[in-house]
């Protein structure tokens, strides 16, 4: 296994249903194929991260294809770091997926390095199941941002599309010219949503970031307009966003009552090298 022991830190070996290090730390291997490692201790609700309806509207929204031009732009920057690693098929590379949520995107990149170690984890534990359920050929793990279950050194490339920002567990596994692929909204990202949300609609920051123990290399952006057919449609893209959480319900209630709207879709990827 790529991930390792997160109470030592040890090499864990996958048994039939479990994964267990040297020390004799046991997790459990779920019957979808993925290991549980999120220690009790780090977790601060039963069932932390993405609820069951936001795992199943993400799927159904990323599935229908409205962000297929923020994965096919993923996937040729990841394509291009494995590249200048020298590793153009990715065989020997090892690329993580952090903050995976039910996979769309970690799959694609999987796709496009068919030879390199593929990994993905979430702290959502319904997120991981629907993961491994679908997507059979990757490794998948619960676990945290904030106490990664890798070796120090041992990520190629790892990606983080709008899950949280960890530098120093970055940069402790990332190894030293290996690259950070990190995924931040544009100015205008979802402003047609926000138009019906919110009175006064608002624009996103720019970020222009630097980041201890990485080097920025280049900022990607992607931009595109989509129709969002109906309320169905509109609550599932809502439940992928921070928005959910704090939208009042006079605003949810226009976004499930809409007839359809435009909008802008706006992704920036900026590039990091370890240092």
């Amino acid at each position: 296994m790529n991930f390792c022991c997160p109470l030592c830190g040890g090499a864990l070996v996958r048994q039939e249903h479990r994964a267990v290090c040297e020390k004799g730390h046991s997790f459990d291997v779920a019957r979808q194929g993925y290991v549980h490692l999120l220690p009790v201790n780090k977790m601060h609700s039963k069932l932390p991260g993405d609820s069951r309806e936001m795992v199943e509207g993400r799927r159904r929204f990323l599935e229908a294809g409205y962000y297929k031009a923020f994965r096919e732009k993923l996937e040729e920057l990841a394509a291009g770091c494995a590249s200048a690693l020298g590793m153009p098929q990715g065989e020997g590379l090892l690329l993580c997926d952090a903050g995976c949520g039910e996979g769309y995107y970690t799959a694609g990149l999987a796709k496009t390095l068919p030879q390199a170690s593929v990994c993905g984890f979430d702290i959502s534990k319904l997120a991981v199941k629907a993961a491994a359920g679908k997507y059979k050929e990757i490794e998948w793990a619960v676990a945290s941002s904030f106490a990664i279950p890798l070796r120090d050194r041992s990520v190629h490339v790892l990606t983080d599309v709008f899950s949280p920002l960890a530098v120093e567990e970055f940069a402790r596994v990332v190894r030293p010219g290996g690259y950070f692929l990190y995924a931040v909204p544009g100015e205008r990202h979802l402003y047609g949503m926000k138009e019906i949300l919110y009175q006064e609609p608002y624009e996103n920051p720019h970020r222009e970031t630097e980041y201890a123990g990485f080097r920025f290399v280049e900022r990607a952006t992607v931009r595109e307009d989509i129709w969002v057919p109906d309320g169905k449609t509109a609550m599932d893209l809502f439940s992928m966003t921070p928005y959910y959480w704090k939208t009042g319900v006079e605003g949810v209630k226009r976004l499930e009552e809409t007839q359809g709207f435009s909008t802008e879709i706006a992704f920036d990827f900026l590039v990091y090298q370890k240092q």
